[in-house]
Order: structure tokens, then C-alpha cells, then sequence
């Protein structure tokens, strides 16, 4: 008899897998790896024919994306010698900085709504998922279904009763309104995913600590929510990339205060027409904190997406 086994893949398929899983990560990376080389071009090397793939590296975007800019004469430029980097590489192309752009202020916005419908989106969709899970609620089922049902069209399919709502409510343009309702779109999505997770964790665990003396909220607090830590780091991680990355709701709903980054990056225009360094730069940076936060769960991710999949 021969060491074949039905169960455990050949040498051959799994070097097969292992080839197909690598050019499928390196097709899906080319665009992001593009995205990320086209925000170090100049405006010239980003939209020559053919493309160019070895450029000099430049810091033009990232410049332009956080600076005003005018045209300055020759004379102008004189009398105001650049005193730093960035004025440099301004006044090679004739121009001078006039002051900040709001790019800043747009992504910290972003950061405000993003993690904060994040956080309670997760905090409020934990505390009903424990409910659903552990309590006799009365027309569970169609309630749970109801919740689900919230899901099944776009939310942009709403946005006119939203934005008159919005505006009769005086949230339009405001951190709270945005943060509201990205928490309302992702609720459901919240509590379905932690409701598998803690169906999965034995009530057996929380009878214990009841008889020990803890209170309800003690159990769910030092029991539950320990156990469920990868559901709720998995579940953070979703809500998190939908009110990132959300365009129709921000462009609807907001124009200067609470306005965020999405909407923000493709009005950037440069001398001459659109400056795609800058739009690249935006796009990088605005990946990098969605990327951190989910880099910083990953040993939850994987396991969290299967934990509440399986039942016993």
C-alpha cells in the first residue's frame, strides 16, 4: 500500500495552490502597488502614453494634496525665495503655497465618524445580539428577520426621506448625523454576526459565575465578552471598511463641517486639470488606517469569520 491519502492534498496540488493563491494576490495588489507609485510621480509621469513603471520619485502630490497653490511671476518668486523642501519643489513649477488645503480636516472627519459608528455600531450590536441570544424575546424570529431585512436594499435607495429627515432635524453637515447613521446601517450587520459568535459560547460558563455570586452584567462583562472577542473584533473590522469608505451618504449629506475624505479627494485639481499624484496621495493615505486597524485584528480576523459558523 502505497502513503496516498484521500484526506491530505498531494505535493502537487499543493504546489498548485500555493501558485494560484500567489497570482491572485499579486493581480490584486498590482492596482493598489499602482495606486500607491502614481501618488511619488510627477503630473507629467502620471499621465504619459505609454505608462511609465521606472520614474523619479517625487513628493509633488503629496505636496499638492496639503497646499494651496497660486501661479507667482518670475519677479515674485525673486523677491520670496523658498525657504523650505515644499516651497522648492512649488516654485520649480512656477507657483507659490498660499496656505493649507483641507485635506486634513476631511480625513480627520473621516477618523471621527469612521471609529466612532464603528464603536457603537459593535457596542449596541454586542449588547442586542447577548439579548437575542440568551433572553425569551417575544416574536424573536420576525424581529431578527426584520433587522435583516434593513440590509436588503441599498441605503441610497433612501437617501431622499434621509436628507429631508436630516435637514428637518438640523443633522445635516454634522459629525453626530454621519456617525447616527452609518451606526443604523450597520447595526444589522452587527447583530447577526455577534449572535452566531455568542450562540457558540456555552450558557454553562455564565450559570457558573451566577452561582458564584456575579451579577447578569458581571457574567456578560468578564465571561461573554472575553469569548466573543473575536466576533467583535471581526465584526468591528466590516463596519469599519463600510463607513470608510461610504461616498453616496457623505456627498448627499455633507459639504464643509463634517464633510469626509471620499468625497473630498476627487475635487482635487491642479493647474491645468486633475492632479492624479494628489488623488493617489489622498488614496494612500486615506488606506493607511483601515489597513493598520485591520493588520492590528488579524490574528481575530480568520478565526472570527468561522467561529459563529459552526454549530455544535
Amino acid at each position: 500500500m502505497s502513503g496516498y491519502s484521500i484526506t491530505e492534498p498531494s505535493r502537487r496540488t499543493k504546489w498548485l495552490a500555493g501558485v494560484l493563491v500567489a497570482a491572485y494576490a499579486v493581480i490584486t495588489l498590482i492596482p493598489l502597488l499602482w495606486i500607491i507609485a502614481t501618488g511619488f510621480k510627477s503630473n507629467t509621469d502620471a499621465i504619459a502614453y505609454p505608462p511609465k513603471v521606472v520614474f523619479t520619485p517625487t513628493l509633488e502630490g503629496y505636496v499638492n494634496l496639503f497646499t494651496v497653490q497660486n501661479r507667482a511671476t518670475p519677479a515674485q518668486l525673486a523677491e520670496n525665495p523658498p525657504e523650505t523642501w515644499y516651497d522648492r519643489i512649488v516654485a520649480d513649477r512656477g507657483m507659490v503655497i498660499s496656505g493649507p488645503s483641507r485635506f486634513g480636516e476631511r480625513f480627520i472627519n473621516s477618523v471621527i465618524i469612521g471609529f466612532g459608528s464603528t464603536f457603537l455600531s459593535v457596542l449596541l450590536g454586542t449588547l442586542a445580539a447577548y439579548a437575542f441570544s440568551r433572553y425569551r424575546v417575544p416574536l424573536k424570529d420576525d424581529l431578527l428577520f426584520f433587522i435583516l431585512s434593513t440590509r436588503m436594499m441599498p441605503p441610497i435607495a433612501v437617501a431622499i426621506p434621509i436628507f429631508l429627515m436630516f435637514r428637518w432635524a438640523g443633522l445635516s453637515d454634522t459629525h453626530a448625523g454621519m456617525i447616527l447613521l452609518y451606526t443604523a446601517v450597520n447595526l444589522s450587520l452587527a447583530v447577526w454576526l455577534l449572535k452566531g459568535f455568542i450562540d457558540e459560547i456555552p450558557r454553562e460558563y455564565e450559570e457558573a459565575a451566577l452561582i458564584d455570586g456575579y451579577t447578569r452584567f458581571q457574567a456578560f462583562v468578564k465571561i461573554v465578552l472575553p469569548q466573543a472577542a473575536t466576533g467583535i473584533a471581526s465584526t468591528a473590522i466590516f463596519c469599519l471598511i463600510f463607513a470608510w469608505n461610504e461616498y453616496a451618504f457623505a456627498v448627499l449629506l455633507t459639504s464643509g463641517t463634517a464633510q469626509t475624505a471620499p468625497p473630498f479627494i476627487p475635487t482635487i485639481i491642479g493647474v491645468g486639470g486633475r492632479d492624479w499624484p494628489a488623488v493617489a496621495a489622498g488614496a494612500t493615505l486615506f488606506l493607511v488606517p483601515v489597513m493598520v486597524f485591520t493588520i492590528l485584528l488579524r490574528r481575530h480576523l480568520l478565526r472570527g469569520i468561522t467561529f459563529g459558523a459552526v454549530r455544535k
